[in-house]
């Protein structure tokens, strides 16, 4: 079952547009063109075009693994899952708590990993602690969307993400937010075929 055509509104069109007279991401791949503007259309930031770091055959596996086999979309807050528009994501911080050494986020994962197993894609977009611990409990995921924010571990977390050889979407400063990370993941949603 095909999800309907997405109606885009004008403002939305009116900031493509501008994006676009201010940044070329035309000769980019389409899904990493999707991503990378959506990224920038939902932080009115364009330094992400260089600051992200994706790769197109990653983004072609996570786009298979949602639109083909519907895997589960799992966040690391409740603020990335209600900016996922098109799909319901898992969030277990509700039910996670902190214990010695550990963090609620980073708790939570482990409750959605039990829950979901191997081939989700996960959206961590606040808390370094959940990346760390998604790449600890080697998640065997579709797809990471790995953009937590913050001053302290959020840069190294997407380091150690990169390391990991896991399919994933990030960026190299410290920047990123439930925003940014709910906007990657939209942009795969959205592209309904590829070329």
């Amino acid at each position: 079952m095909s999800e309907p055509r997405r109606t885009v509104h004008p403002i939305e069109a009116e900031s493509y547009r501008i994006l676009r007279a201010r940044v070329d991401t035309a000769g980019l791949p389409p899904l990493t063109r999707a991503v990378v503007e959506r990224v920038v259309h939902a932080s009115a930031d364009p330094r992400y075009v260089t600051d992200l770091v994706t790769d197109e055959a990653a983004l072609r596996a996570g786009h298979a693994a949602l639109h083909r086999d519907r895997a589960p979309i799992v966040a690391d807050v409740a603020m990335v899952a209600a900016g996922i528009t098109r799909r319901a994501a898992l969030c277990r911080l509700d039910r996670a708590v902190a214990g010695p050494g550990t963090t609620r986020a980073a708790h939570a994962v482990r409750l959605a990993h039990a829950e979901v197993g191997p081939g989700a894609v996960w959206v961590i977009g606040c808390a370094p602690t959940a990346l760390f611990e998604l790449i600890a409990v080697e998640a065997e995921p579709a797809l990471v969307i790995g953009l937590p924010v913050g001053f302290v571990g959020a840069a190294e977390s997407k380091a150690a993400l990169r390391d990991s050889g896991l399919p994933a979407v990030s960026n190299r400063s410290e920047k990123g937010g439930s925003a940014v990370a709910a906007a990657a993941v939209n942009a795969l949603l959205y592209t309904e075929e590829l070329p």
